[in-house]
């Protein structure tokens, strides 16, 4: 039973521990303010320059929410979702010429066009001027191989930036598929990766792996578990967490070429307890995370935040989400690039009792979280007041 119990929480990606945070201090409270209910499993939130937002719910809908709270209909022109599992319609981001071009970019889990397999595809479309439909969808990215499991698709989208400027490349985070843990460590498939691709699809000519045969071209890192939260930080360099096994939970900031670990260095265990591999979280040649959570808190969903609406204190900060933890994580940090460490954490939202899916800051400075469950909520943080 014992052993049962924890493979459901696996399942729900909520490992059954609550969290001890050893750097914890007292958090300043927020005023949550519900701005839509009734969502189905919602995973990613994003921003529309009119103020209206784009939700995607995990069984396969995209819905616009307007700045009144509606919840509108489901866009019409999606492709076919593998909604399984931890699988579906997953994380979804606004192309910073949006206003131009009116295309947004979505990962998914996509069925193999023969046979049982799945993997995780990003496509890029364009939003119908009346917000009721994509055109034009293309995927441009499909993880290979496919294989038939419905867990550990990873799926954060982030459009790059150079000199604080976009540079027309997007980051995607890729999952171990979890039965094919080993392939993290390899390079000639997409399990367990960062990738780094142009918005057309095409591999930049500066990823560490393109045209030198050592491996994939797509990829900028490896070594990964399941990667579902990913951003840039002030400094323009890419963060991103990974769910740990039972335990482990990461915090990386992969750099091009470089090995996280997974599954040879863990500071996590099997689920039910015994060791992963040699039981080792160290080994030469393979990068140590900047922050780990033991237990986890099953992290999804990461923003820093660039306003000083809740004051200095916590301009800078990252924000997590945690499902099994079931609060918002606050992170104090310090330094830059491959110095940065963690000072401190603080846990948010502790009062709702919900698994926190996703996180960001609005255009009107505030923070954001979306709820996971059957009655997935919207809900905007003010400030104390």
């Amino acid at each position: 039973m014992k052993r049962l119990a924890s493979l459901v929480g696996w399942w729900m990606c909520c490992c059954a521990a609550v969290l001890v945070l050893p750097l914890q201090a007292q958090a300043q409270d927020v005023r949550p303010q519900l701005v839509a209910s009734g969502l189905s499993h919602p995973w990613a939130l994003a921003f529309l320059p009119d103020g209206r937002m784009l939700v995607t719910e995990r069984p396969g809908r995209l819905r616009v929410i307007d700045g009144d709270g509606k919840v509108g209909p489901p866009v019409s022109g999606l492709p076919e979702v593998v909604a399984q599992g931890q699988g579906g319609l997953l994380d979804v981001i606004v192309d910073s010429d949006f206003a131009r071009n009116r295309t947004i970019f979505f990962c998914f889990a996509q069925a193999a066009e023969r046979g049982s397999g799945n993997s995780t595809a990003l496509a890029r479309a364009r939003l119908s001027a009346a917000m009721d439909r994509l055109e034009d969808v293309q995927v441009i990215f499909s993880q290979q191989p496919k294989y038939a499991s419905s867990a550990h698709f990873g799926c954060r989208i982030v459009e790059s930036r150079t000199d604080g400027k976009a540079d027309g490349r997007l980051f995607l985070t890729l999952g171990d598929r979890f039965r094919r843990m080993a392939d993290a460590q390899t390079l000639d498939n997409h399990h367990g990766k960062v990738v780094r691709i142009d918005k057309q699809g095409g591999v930049p000519g500066d990823n560490p792996f393109a045209g030198n045969g050592r491996g994939l071209p797509e990829i900028w890192s490896y070594g990964h578990r399941n990667l579902q939260g990913a951003a840039l930080a002030p400094d323009g360099r890419l963060w991103v967490h990974e769910h740990g096994p039972q335990g482990g939970d990461e915090i990386n900031i992969p750099s091009p070429g470089r090995n996280y670990g997974w599954p040879v260095i863990t500071y996590g265990v099997n689920y039910g307890g015994g060791q992963i591999g040699e039981g080792i979280s160290r080994k030469d040649g393979m990068e140590q995370p900047i922050h780990y959570w033991v237990p986890s808190i099953a992290p999804s969903g990461m923003a820093f935040l660039t306003s000083d609406r809740y004051g200095s204190a916590w301009k800078g900060n990252v924000f997590v989400g945690a499902l099994a933890g079931r609060h918002l994580v606050r992170i104090e940090w310090r330094g830059d690039g491959d110095s940065a460490r963690i000072v401190r954490e603080h846990r948010l939202l502790t009062e709702l009792g919900e698994r926190v899916r996703d996180v960001r800051q609005g255009p009107d400075g505030l923070l954001y979280v979306l709820t996971d469950s059957s009655n997935g909520r919207l809900i905007r943080l003010l400030p104390p007041g």
